[in-house]
């Protein structure tokens, strides 16, 4: 899941490269990443050119010019006169290799070092909102919104460590990563990814800035439960179990999965959280019902009553009067709040200079447009409808909107929620009791006994306030984390298998840190990537549990089940991107303006895509996912990351197991995606594999061949 506590060094592929020379025929007006350029720059720069080319050989002439022109972008007067630049520059400058070697080596190791102390003080400061540890007081929001590394980037500008690199090593357009990647050395891929952290100047107050917004979104996230239990219908029949408390969407959306295992009060149970969730959506909640067991709510006539009944370890039932007036809108009130955060770092990306450019061009290295097509690639295919006629005869019904969750091709899914969750709770009363069985849930899924110990020994569990949370290390004396949320009843298969996704999370990181040949290469391509190696061990949570590993039917009905999934969450990202879209389009809207326009993109979508399936109209259910509020245009990963899983599983397929395939991926580190996909499954990232694999599918269940 979400990895994006740290948003301050966001890359930037900006760097034309302009001889001296050519600088010397631009205006001395002429814009700059940081400003407008010093009247005086191109004298300098024209002299430092020929003056070190002549100490240091012809040969580094075009390494020169690149520097220079780099430096030139960011330096402000507050930088220094040209006396200071021109210090600068001669002393900075390494001539030869080995010089530039050692400059590297050392940038490599402290970098990892800066990164990993920076990382580690967030993750202690985000404890008491992050963890099940005890009521958040004001003080600690405060905690959990202070970004210790938000100045850094502003003190390596000020100290001159960011020319200094910018002086020395190549930022990259990502049209170069592109089209020049595939013949680069791992050392030049890691040069690459060192000089792109400084290829913005954005100031710490905005850092900050950002970093409060995300925190506050993600505590209003992490607390918005629903007291299912106290939730009635016309007849004041109350569906599900006491005590059960559901967290929007995550937990809200499996309820829905599970309950299709439940052959008398399933499908009553399903509309009754569509409901839920559309009133969540739409902001026509009753704001009291929110994480309260001391109300009762209809949501189909929005009456909310005094509780009828008491939880066992609830409180007293409150004695002010109950009211069933909406939430104020506070859903989009945070996520604008995100919006007018990440804004402010606009003016400091002239190449990319929206979230939505920064968030596809330089976090995800795919282009807006490319991902928009594999999603429409998926949303259109003429597979949709005959999957969904394929799961009406199963259904014994026409589909209805919460079948967009349809959980019956999952091999085991005629376990009820009951019996998946008494299993689990068996096996982990507590989050020692999961950590302890790590290395034997690795060994299921294909790695060696000392490989599974070794990631074990790297992982540690913590019990989560929200859903759970992967939080992987920064620096190769750290230790990952996993977060899942554990009931004092213990775990529930809904926590088990977040902890199984989020445990994969944590296994990329720490080989793609621990065993990766450039600490500065770190992780994988973007976080589709990451998520999509998540659902890879997901996918396997039932045989982890000790339920039959699928036969070729059961694989048949796994695939089917990843393209109804992929169909799914490829809406949300469109309803996401279309609402980011919006509000830069809009950027003086009021929450309820937002709240409108939100609701209008949902089911804009929904009409286009879902209707002709559903055969109904105007369903609001696409913009349910809470990442949109807290996670600055995420969505997106979750649809990529689910071909991206496809393709990755396919490959292990062939191979004959997840782990030596799974830790081989991992190794290569953040390159480019398509780079890495070649490598890793020998085609590009893609809808086809996912495609053509359904359309055998649905044969094999058909009958045909």
């Amino acid at each position: 899941m979400r990895q994006t506590y740290l948003l301050l060094f966001c890359l930037a592929f900006a760097a034309v490269r302009l001889t001296a020379q050519e600088m010397s025929m631009q205006s001395s007006t002429k814009p700059t990443a940081s400003g407008t350029q010093l009247s005086w720059m191109h004298a300098s720069a024209a002299k430092l050119e020929t003056e070190l080319a002549a100490k240091y050989g012809d040969s580094q002439k075009p390494r020169i010019q690149r520097g220079l022109h780099q430096v030139a972008e960011f330096w402000r007067a507050d930088d220094g006169d040209a006396a200071a630049f021109e210090d600068f520059v001669r002393t900075s400058f390494a001539g030869d290799q080995a010089t530039l070697d050692t400059m590297f080596d050392r940038f490599q190791k402290l970098m990892e070092a800066l990164d990993g102390h920076m990382h580690e003080i967030n993750r202690e400061f985000r404890q008491q909102l992050d963890l099940d540890l005890g009521p958040v007081l004001p003080f600690d929001e405060t905690f959990g919104g202070y970004d210790p590394s938000a100045h850094v980037l502003d003190d390596f500008f000020n100290n001159k460590l960011a020319f200094t690199v910018l002086l020395n090593f190549s930022l990259a357009s990502l049209d170069d990563c592109l089209k020049n990647g595939t013949t680069w050395s791992r050392r030049q891929w890691a040069e690459v990814r060192l000089a792109q952290r400084f290829s913005k100047r954005i100031p710490a107050d905005v850092n900050l800035a950002i970093s409060q917004a995300e925190a506050e979104a993600g505590q209003y996230i992490s607390q918005y439960n629903i007291w299912m239990h106290h939730l009635v219908d016309a007849q004041g029949q109350r569906l599900f179990p006491p005590m059960m408390r559901l967290l929007s969407h995550w937990n809200l959306r499996d309820e829905l999965k599970s309950d299709y295992s439940d052959a008398q009060n399933g499908p009553a149970k399903q509309r009754m959280i569509q409901q839920v969730m559309e009133r969540i959506v739409t902001q026509t909640i009753p704001q009291t019902v929110v994480d309260n067991p001391n109300v009762d709510w209809n949501p189909f006539t929005n009456e909310v009553k005094p509780a009828a009944v008491k939880d066992s370890d609830s409180p007293a039932p409150a004695n002010a009067t109950v009211s069933n007036t909406r939430e104020p809108d506070t859903r989009y009130a945070m996520l604008f709040r995100t919006f007018l955060a990440s804004k402010k770092a606009d003016p400091y990306s002239p190449t990319n200079p929206t979230l939505i450019d920064r968030r596809f061009n330089e976090d995800r290295e795919i282009p807006e447009a490319r991902v928009k097509a594999m999603l429409e690639q998926v949303l259109s295919s003429p597979l949709v409808a005959q999957t969904a006629r394929l799961i009406e005869s199963r259904l014994g019904r026409p589909l209805e909107p919460f079948d967009v969750w349809y959980n019956g091709f999952r091999p085991g899914s005629s376990y009820s929620g009951a019996e998946l969750d008494m299993m689990v709770a068996k096996k982990y009363p507590t989050p020692e009791a999961y950590q302890k069985d790590i290395p034997n849930l690795l060994l299921k899924l294909g790695f060696t006994l000392e490989r599974a110990q070794y990631v074990a020994n790297n992982i540690i569990v913590d019990p989560a306030r929200g859903s759970g949370h992967a939080m992987g290390a920064e620096m190769r004396s750290e230790k990952a984390h996993l977060r899942t949320r554990v009931e004092k009843t213990g775990m529930n298969y809904k926590g088990f298998n977040i902890a199984v996704h989020e445990m994969g999370h944590n296994v990329e990181q720490t080989f793609s840190l621990d065993e990766v040949d450039y600490t500065l290469l770190q992780g994988v391509p973007n976080t589709a990537f990451t998520e999509a190696l998540a659902f890879v061990f997901q996918g396997h949570d039932l045989e982890l549990l000790g339920l039959p590993a699928p036969d070729a039917k059961s694989q048949a009905e796994k695939t089917l089940n990843d393209f109804w999934g992929a169909y799914e969450i490829a809406g949300v990202a469109l309803v996401d991107m279309g609402v980011w879209h919006w509000m830069y389009d809009h950027p003086q809207a009021t929450p309820k303006q937002l709240n409108d326009a939100t609701v209008q993109i949902a089911k804009d979508i929904w009409n286009k895509y879902y209707a002709p399936v559903f055969h109904k109209k105007d369903v609001v259910l696409l913009g349910i996912y809470s990442h949109m509020i807290d996670s600055f245009l995420y969505l997106p990963d979750y649809p990529i990351g689910h071909l991206i899983a496809f393709q990755i599983e396919e490959q292990m397929k062939k191979a004959g197991a997840i782990g030596p395939e799974f830790e081989r991926m991992t190794k290569m580190g953040r390159v480019t995606p398509d780079l890495w996909m070649e490598n890793a499954t020998g085609r590009p990232v893609g809808a086809e594999a996912l495609l053509e694999a359904t359309q055998r599918a649905l044969a094999a269940a058909s009958g045909t061949k």
